[in-house]
């Protein structure tokens, strides 16, 4: 395997394991304990990534000369080395307090295929990119960014000064098919339990709903999701003279 599918040290490896554990396929530690070694490990059981210890000197033959500071990830080649299909740069999606990891996944698949830029997850309260998730997701963590963060609003914040517009989806929203849609737009997804944070909903622009004509209250999150990223699919692709 190729130098190119390794990362050294224990920042690169935290960074990794904080945003983007998908691409992680493995960590390597030195046997030493330290505070280091545990919120390295803490953070692979977060994500079901496997973890191993290693003797100082196979670290060392590993690493080949790099400075590793007891710390070795092997990740994705195709995260390094795959050229990935060019994306939709102005639609962004972002999830928080998600439960199910095969919830996620799904998630993950519908953002996939309608070419969004990337997916933000807000790390707290969020599931993990488990085996489940990744499974579900069919092979499209492979090809979509995903980034686990810290701050929804300020996520938020950053698009807004970007030029985007951004709407969260709530059951009392607008149908998205009376809105323009068209431009560069983030879609903020609540969880499954009690949907939107209230200051993520309050730094929206917008609130998009889907109507409900039969019993039930309300839609999977995915396939509500789902629905609503095909209509901004629709506008792109040729609707026009919608109004914000």
């Amino acid at each position: 395997m190729g130098r190119a599918d390794f990362v050294y040290g224990f920042h690169p490896a935290r960074e990794l394991l904080r945003h983007t554990p998908q691409v992680v396929l493995e960590v390597l530690v030195a046997a030493r304990p330290g505070k280091r070694r545990a919120e390295i490990e803490e953070l692979c059981r977060k994500h079901g990534v496997p973890l191993k210890r290693l003797g100082q000197k196979q670290l060392e033959e590993l690493a080949a000369g790099a400075a590793h500071n007891g710390f070795v990830v092997r990740r994705s080649a195709s995260q390094t080395g795959t050229k990935a299909p060019p994306r939709d740069s102005e639609l962004v999606v972002l999830v928080e307090d998600i439960q199910d990891p095969r919830n996620l996944g799904a998630l993950i698949r519908v953002c996939e295929g309608v070419g969004a830029a990337k997916l933000l997850i807000r790390d707290r309260g969020s599931a993990p990119l488990t085996a489940a998730a990744i499974k579900t997701s069919a092979g499209a963590v492979e090809w979509l960014p995903v980034e686990r963060v810290v701050n929804s609003g300020q996520e938020i914040e950053i698009h807004k000064k970007q030029g985007f517009w951004v709407y969260g989806a709530a059951a009392d929203g607008a149908p998205p098919w009376d809105l323009d849609l068209t431009g560069p737009v983030m879609l903020c997804l609540g969880g499954e339990e009690s949907g939107l944070r209230q200051r993520t909903r309050s730094l929206c622009d917008g609130v998009i709903g889907l109507p409900m004509r039969g019993q039930v209250e309300s839609l999977n999150l995915a396939t509500a999701a789902s629905a609503i990223l095909y209509e901004v699919v629709r506008q792109r692709l040729g609707a026009t003279g919608l109004a914000r």
